[in-house]
């Protein structure tokens, strides 16, 4: 499957966050990461990230595509990640 996943967390977990997240996908823009992901390796992200966040204050927002074949990207101005090297 293909995840887009946007946060928006406290300042002090963001590097937490974001350092976490480079395990699994591709750093796009701030806050914002994509690729595909295994249904394990996404529970993994998830169980993952609670540990890290603070449910109260912060948020995380998956969008999960069955493939991405089927999503149409654009980008306006400056790609900042490349989402072609998986690693």
């Amino acid at each position: 499957m293909y995840v887009v996943l946007v946060y928006d967390v406290e300042q002090e977990r963001v590097g937490k966050v974001c350092q976490f997240l480079r395990r699994y996908l591709h750093w796009v823009q701030n806050s914002a990461f994509e690729g595909e992901l295994s249904e394990a390796q996404l529970e993994r992200v998830k169980l993952g990230l609670k540990g890290l966040i603070d449910e109260e204050r912060d948020s995380i927002y998956l969008y999960i595509l069955r493939d991405a074949r089927w999503m149409r990207k654009e980008v306006i101005g400056r790609i900042k990640g490349d989402t072609e090297s998986v690693i």
